[in-house]
């Protein structure tokens, strides 16, 4: 017995850290899911009585929900795609040596310091149609105007935009650290045989680099799927519905009507798409290693 308990007496430091962090996660994720099966809600009088997956069922024959997951859906690859792009392109740009190499790095994670309100409180003053710095800049250069935020053609990239600015640093960042951590034999022997920078960046920097680059996307997608703060502070999910993506619609489904079943419903919806995106990118990337 004694040799058992000093065997294991490792796991023992732990455990009360990790049984507090599956009380916080598990208790909220079962609570939301019992009461996405009750018809909860406060202005309508109904108690939080179990009844089935009435609020599932009802979820297909709600046009604002439907269209809730395509705006989701479109503003998270919209903003996910560019980041990706952006940040492996200026990772290789900043991957050598040149003067103020630091300070430029340095410089270029400002944005990801900032709070997401204060962000989105600074660009939409940018995107005001009449005196933003945006519209001045496009007709200084003769460019056509845009509404941007305040018109339902344009304001699912103009927020993306915003989520671009602040997060494509992220991408940067990571790929950078795996930059540095590819091993230099292949690099030496690129070179040695006199392949191109094109032929190295295609052929042996981005295939060693895939798997870091996997998982700064997956990072990424499941925090834009998950983008609130930005959409609400800029657009409250407006003009009229066009903007509301499905954290939107929870937050007001639970909080502006007070439908807390139907909400929870709606999350646990959330839950599900944000765990088959991630499962997706997963198994994609196990499959292109293999």
């Amino acid at each position: 017995m004694g040799n058992f308990i000093d065997r294991n007496v490792k796991w023992l430091f732990p455990l009360p850290a990790i049984l507090f962090i599956l009380v916080m996660m598990v208790f909220p994720i079962l609570y939301t899911v019992w009461n996405s099966m009750t018809p909860w809600s406060i202005s309508a009088g109904r108690p939080a009585t179990f009844f089935g997956l009435t609020n599932y069922f009802n979820l297909p024959e709600d046009t604002r929900f439907v269209a809730s997951i395509s705006r989701t859906l479109f503003f998270t690859i919209l903003a996910v795609v560019i980041e990706v792009v952006l940040g492996v392109a200026i990772a290789l740009l900043l991957n050598r040596d040149f003067p103020l190499k630091r300070f430029i790095n340095s410089i270029i994670l400002l944005p990801m310091m900032a709070t997401p309100v204060a962000i989105a409180m600074v660009w939409l003053l940018m995107y005001v149609p009449t005196s933003g710095i945006v519209n001045f800049v496009l007709r200084s250069l003769g460019l056509p105007e845009g509404l941007w935020v305040y018109s339902a053609n344009t304001v699912i990239p103009a927020l993306a935009l915003v989520d671009i600015w602040e997060w494509t640093p992220m991408i940067i960042l990571i790929c950078l650290a795996g930059l540095t951590a590819l091993p230099h034999d292949p690099f030496e022997a690129a070179r040695v045989d006199g392949a191109s920078s094109w032929q190295t960046i295609r052929y042996i920097t981005l295939p060693m680099l895939m798997p870091t680059i996997t998982i700064a996307m997956l990072l990424r997608l499941i925090d834009a799927l998950k983008t609130f703060d930005i959409i609400y502070t800029m657009t409250g999910g407006g003009p009229g519905f066009t903007s509301e993506t499905l954290n939107i619609y929870a937050f007001v489904q639970a909080f502006q009507y007070f439908n807390f079943g139907y909400a929870s419903s709606v999350l646990v919806i959330f839950f599900a798409i944000v765990l088959g995106v991630s499962l997706l990118v997963t198994y994609t990337r196990r499959t292109l290693e293999v």
